[in-house]
């Protein structure tokens, strides 16, 4: 994967924790620094379709285990 160089301004305390949390971890801190960038990227990304979340039928109340089962395995489970 390429990579492009950019700039970033930070609190030496953050900067500290990053460095602390690198050296934990054994890793580099631009790879810490890099997973952060990613995680704020997708955490703000907006996507082109809404997800297709599967909708149930119900009254509203909390349902049970054997009611989450048989609608999940569609009754395969013989209750």
């Amino acid at each position: 994967m390429s990579m492009k160089r950019t700039n970033v301004y930070a609190d030496p305390e953050d900067l500290a924790l990053i460095k602390e949390a690198a050296r934990r971890r054994g890793i580099p801190e631009a790879e810490l620094i890099r997973e952060g960038i990613h995680l704020a990227a997708m955490a703000n990304r907006v996507w082109d379709e809404p997800l297709d979340w599967p909708m149930f039928d119900g009254s509203g109340e909390t349902a049970s285990s054997a009611e989450v089962t048989r609608a999940v395995t569609g009754g395969a489970d013989g209750t």
